[in-house]
């Protein structure tokens, strides 16, 4: 199961549910995939909103081995998502927004006393 507050996307692919995650070694992954020097650099490519069929596979493979899967770029360049292209862009952006703090609640929820 997803934890959203640990930057954690859940979604079926293949009959399967997935968790990704980018976790800190898998931003660093993208950094040097995407040949940017920072963090700053990586939000603002991709806040530019424009990836490419090869930018999701990026994305998609270092958020599954941020979670622990081991997945080459290939194997995940074969995944096929229930709405194609346009479901595994919307994985992406998912988690990119919870990466980059986006999809986390404005108000989490507090902890209840037993």
């Amino acid at each position: 199961m997803a934890n959203m507050f640990r930057g954690e996307v859940a979604f079926e692919i293949e009959g399967r549910t997935r968790v990704a995650c980018l976790t800190l070694g898998a931003l660093a992954e993208l950094e040097t995939a995407f040949g940017v020097g920072d963090l700053v650099a990586l939000a603002e490519r991709f806040q530019k909103g424009r990836l490419s069929a090869g930018d999701l596979v990026k994305i998609l493979g270092a958020g599954l081995r941020g979670a622990g899967e081991t997945i080459s770029d290939a194997e995940v360049a074969a995944l096929r998502h229930p709405h194609g292209a346009p479901g595994l862009a919307c994985v992406a952006a998912e988690l990119v927004a919870a990466a980059f703090g986006e999809a986390a609640p404005a108000n989490p929820p507090t902890p209840q006393s037993a």
